[in-house]
């Protein structure tokens, strides 16, 4: 038999803790170890039972919950916290994942619901504990003492493609015998999960954010999926508030830990400007930039363009990757390089029936596909980032910070 889930009720209200005793009386893999009517009978009974799970109640009649949360958390790592209240507010979610809180439970919630977060926090911190994973562990294909390459795959303008190419382009590099993660930097609307049919509630970046905001992730290997293509994934947080706890310093944080155990690290970055999506764009080494035969594409590739120099970046610091290369819309690829002042790196050839397929297969075209055109682009220029990967060259960085200075102004139109 499974050890049990030791779990400690904590609720003002005589009647819910009752009413919770019983419900997990049920469970045959959970105990009620003990039950506190206040934040600092939690404190005491915690430290003397040292419970698995504290279901915490965020509003209590001498310290709420969330300062409880936050003393745990210091005070006791080996116990986790899942949050209740009924207030489903955002802020009160952010606040007391922030504090430490691994679930946030809604009352009313039903039993399944109940036991369900249960098991699963317990089920990821046994997991996290059993692994240290921030060094480097000198993986398949991975290059002994040296740190992979951050590639972000980006375009300024909605519809181009970037998910799509970001997925099959990370997919790709996995199949050429490399070791890759997939980051969904699209934080509030990401759709890594769906292209490649993985749940975001199971795993996700937003599990990470309480161990950022103490210190350094104690194990990123819990919060990343392990797909069949081969590529490793971490995805977006389930729901769009949930965005707030992600912090550019918690992004370069996973990224720098990150790219000591892979070769490669692709991130799929939303199509819009904020600090964390130019934390990753600062971390990158390479910035695969998206455009198509559209005008708008092209007027915000030359705008993004233009960003790029006043943030400092080195011209080899971005690629240009033509999307629907082929598609008829009275724009030759020469009229786009002469917009925008400089050669297209890459082409991809349009696919609508493969791609469409696939995605709504969640399987990625160039493993269901492997032989078709859009696959074929899609390799070679996967071949070209391994290669980059294999002989890098010093890695191009933002500017000095004295010369960062315009990036107020950047921000100062909007």
């Amino acid at each position: 038999m499974a050890d049990q889930i030791r779990v400690l009720i904590v609720d003002d209200i005589a009647e819910t803790r009752d009413h919770l005793t019983k419900l997990l009386s049920f469970e045959s893999d959970m105990e009620v170890v003990g039950a506190a009517a206040s934040g600092d009978e939690a404190l005491d009974l915690t430290a003397k039972l040292l419970p698995d799970i504290v279901l915490m109640d965020i509003n209590m009649p001498d310290v709420d919950g969330i300062t409880v949360t936050e003393r745990l958390t210091a005070q006791i790592p080996t116990t986790a916290v899942i949050m209740m209240s009924v207030q489903g507010e955002a802020d009160y979610l952010r606040r007391s994942m922030l504090a430490g809180a691994r679930e946030y439970l809604v009352k009313p919630f039903s039993s399944d619901e109940l036991t369900g977060s249960i098991r699963q926090v317990y089920s990821r911190e046994v997991e996290k504990r059993g692994r240290i994973v921030l060094k480097p562990v000198g993986g398949e294909g991975h290059r002994d003492g040296e740190p992979g390459r951050i590639v972000a795959v980006f375009s300024p303008k909605g519809g181009a493609g970037r998910t799509t190419v970001a997925v099959n382009l990370a997919v790709a590099a996995a199949q050429l015998d490399r070791k890759v993660v997939l980051v969904d930097g699209s934080f509030q609307f990401g759709d890594v999960g769906v292209l490649l049919n993985l749940n975001p509630k199971n795993k996700s970046i937003a599990d990470l954010a309480p161990e950022l905001e103490t210190g350094e992730p104690e194990s990123l290997d819990t919060f990343v999926i392990k797909h069949s293509s081969g590529v490793r994934v971490l995805l977006a947080p389930p729901s769009p508030e949930m965005a707030e706890l992600i912090t550019p310093s918690g992004i370069r944080r996973i990224l720098d830990a990150l790219r000591l155990e892979h070769d490669l690290v692709v991130v799929d970055c939303t199509g819009w400007f904020n600090d964390t999506t130019l934390a990753i764009l600062d971390q990158a080494d390479q910035i695969l930039t998206i455009l198509s035969l559209e005008i708008t594409s092209i007027k915000n590739t030359r705008l993004f363009m233009e960003l790029t120099q006043q943030l400092g970046y080195d011209d080899e610091k971005l690629t240009l990757v033509l999307n629907r290369a082929d598609s008829t819309l009275g724009i030759r690829v020469a009229d786009v390089e002469h917009s925008i002042g400089r050669r297209i790196d890459h082409s991809i050839v349009s696919d609508g029936r493969s791609v469409v397929f696939a995605m709504n297969r969640g399987v990625p075209f160039v493993i269901s596909s492997r032989e078709a055109p859009v696959s074929q682009d899609i390799y070679r220029i996967a071949t070209a980032l391994v290669e980059a990967e294999a002989n890098p060259a010093p890695a191009p960085r933002a500017a000095e910070p004295a010369k960062q200075a315009p990036r107020k102004s950047i921000f100062a139109w909007r």
